[in-house]
């Protein structure tokens, strides 16, 4: 792994850490024990939405919207969606094939299998923001909407670490079968 890519794994993790011990520590708390909307992978029925909206009341929205939603969600997408990208190359860069493209042409795949993540990330913590900040938009269409963008944005996270770690297993079969064309990264981790 480049160091580029293994320091933004580093920085990722650690803020994640942040925001899974803010979650389990602090904002379950507020909530009565109920998970926020954003870590249920699976999303949430419009009852269940409006049970973790109900539970915080104003204080606990106004501390989740401080201390989530206005620090670590707008920071956090743009560094994961990073660190995939760093990953998405360095893993790119042990198969000859992908190496051998320009620099611009890798960095165009890795930007397509990495921004629908992004962008469904930053809409659906919008969409969270506003149910928080207005109450009366909460209803059962636009927490539905909110549970759709919270699924979507799973799972287009799932696809770049699927092509990711398939990348990084090729690479080690082509690495183990000893086949031309791997020297130059054989070259960079000695």
């Amino acid at each position: 792994m480049h160091r580029h890519a293994a320091a933004l794994v580093t920085v990722s993790a650690g803020m994640l850490i942040v925001i899974i011990l803010l979650e389990f520590f602090y904002f379950r708390r507020l909530s009565g024990g109920l998970a926020s909307l954003d870590m249920r992978v699976f999303g949430f029925t419009p009852d269940e939405g409006m049970a973790w909206l109900t539970a915080l009341g104003r204080r606990g929205s106004e501390i989740v919207i401080v201390w989530h939603y206005l620090t670590f969600a707008l920071v956090f997408p743009a560094l994961f969606s990073l660190t995939l990208i760093a990953l998405f190359l360095s893993a790119g860069q042990r198969l000859p094939r992908f190496a051998a493209l320009s620099n611009s042409v890798r960095v165009g795949f890795a930007l397509a299998l990495v921004l629908p993540f992004t962008l469904a990330d930053y809409v659906q913590n919008f969409a969270v923001v506003r149910l928080l900040s207005d109450f009366l938009s909460a209803n059962p269409d636009s927490l539905g909407l909110a549970s759709a963008l919270i699924v979507t944005k799973f799972a287009l996270g799932l696809i770049p670490l699927a092509v990711i770690v398939a990348f990084y297993l090729a690479g080690e079969r082509h690495k183990r079968a000893g086949l031309p064309g791997n020297e130059d990264e054989q070259g960079r981790s000695q």
